[in-house]
């Protein structure tokens, strides 16, 4: 983690009042979805505190309250749409049966896909948003997450062999990241052949370091398969 994203992070949960009761909670998801609803429709450069405050009906004092400032809010979002974007990865790679190089690639980055689709704010605030640097550090530090942990499923499972190091992990998924700049940067779905390029482009990658049974398929974890 560079010292410019742990200092964002630090700054952000300092400054963020975390809401306890349910009717703090509902207000501050009521902030999130105003700010989400305006960067679809003006975009990131153009959101204010006083706009947020407007659209969600909270005096701008009630916004301060739980946020900073509008970088803050923005922080917020991606936070709240990049744990939905994990929970979403995980879930479907725990439908396969039988686990390969491909179809974990497949599988993460159509998920990717699934909350681009039902989150456009965040198409907004990561694929189009970067010229904001806390946005920018915060999306690298967690695609070093994902990437992470990927290699580790890779490793643990037998997908890969030791060749699949952490920085081989972290370009697979820095450059599939950059497929979906481009495949979302005109299209508010996505351009589908791009995005067939991208998992084509990032399997292809990993395969150089995929075992025999990462390419003809290990069992799930837990999934019972191969047991007598």
């Amino acid at each position: 983690m560079t010292s410019t994203t742990t200092e964002t992070n630090e700054r952000s949960a300092a400054r963020r009042r975390v809401p306890r009761q349910a009717r703090s909670r509902a207000r501050v998801e009521a902030v999130l979805d105003a700010a989400a609803a305006l960067v679809v429709e003006h975009g990131v450069e153009a959101l204010t505190t006083r706009a947020i405050a407007d659209a969600a009906g909270v005096p701008v004092a009630s916004l301060y309250q739980y946020f900073a400032d509008k970088e803050d809010v923005l922080l917020a979002l991606a936070d709240r749409d990049m744990a939905e974007m994990d929970e979403q990865v995980l879930s479907d790679l725990a439908t396969l049966p039988v686990l390969t190089v491909a179809s974990v690639v497949e599988t993460t980055m159509r998920a990717f896909v699934t909350v681009y689709h039902r989150r456009p704010a965040f198409v907004e605030i990561w694929l189009r948003g970067r010229t904001n640097t806390a946005l920018h550090d915060y999306g690298r530090e967690h695609n070093r997450r994902i990437a992470a942990t990927l290699r580790a499923l890779a490793l643990e499972t037998g997908l890969a062999d030791e060749g699949l190091a952490e920085h081989v992990a972290l370009l697979a998924v820095e450059v599939g990241d950059r497929c979906f700049q481009l495949a979302f940067e005109h299209d508010a779905q996505g351009d589908p052949a791009l995005v067939e390029e991208g998992i084509a482009l990032v399997t292809a990658y990993l395969e150089r370091h995929a075992t025999p049974a990462g390419r003809t398929g290990v069992p799930q974890p837990g999934s019972g398969e191969g047991r007598p």
